[in-house]
């Protein structure tokens, strides 16, 4: 989608002429045609100015459609907390992966004696 193509077609559904959309914004005539007609590309603010001056929300210029379409799940978690936890349980997983690579370099005698050691210590 072209955004000047857009915002030409929200401005004439609305009947506004490009010196309403001047006079709304502040922006030049001659600055609305060039975007309107794809010889410019407008910053955010611009479009900003552009959405306000149409009664629009900003998300009207990139959709078409009464609501915004619906957001991706991209992610189970829904609090900071959650993130901070599984933060952890990373760390926690390096850990235990190293550990076990440790575990397996070594001899079975070495081995039942570490085991024994932990499991003293874990009894206290």
């Amino acid at each position: 989608m072209v955004i000047g193509t857009r915002l030409r077609s929200l401005r004439e559904e609305r009947e506004f002429s490009q010196g309403d959309i001047e006079k709304r914004t502040g922006l030049l005539r001659c600055y609305i045609s060039r975007v309107e007609n794809g010889h410019t590309v407008p910053s955010i603010e611009t479009l900003e100015k552009l959405a306000a001056a149409l009664e629009i929300p900003l998300y009207q210029l990139f959709y078409e459609g009464e609501e915004p379409p619906p957001l991706p799940n991209l992610s189970k978690r829904t609090t900071t907390e959650e993130l901070a936890l599984d933060a952890e349980a990373v760390k926690e997983n390096r850990f235990f992966e190293k550990v076990r690579r440790l575990m397996s370099k070594i001899n079975e005698k070495d081995r039942q004696l570490l085991l024994y050691m932990a499991q003293k210590l874990a009894s206290r």
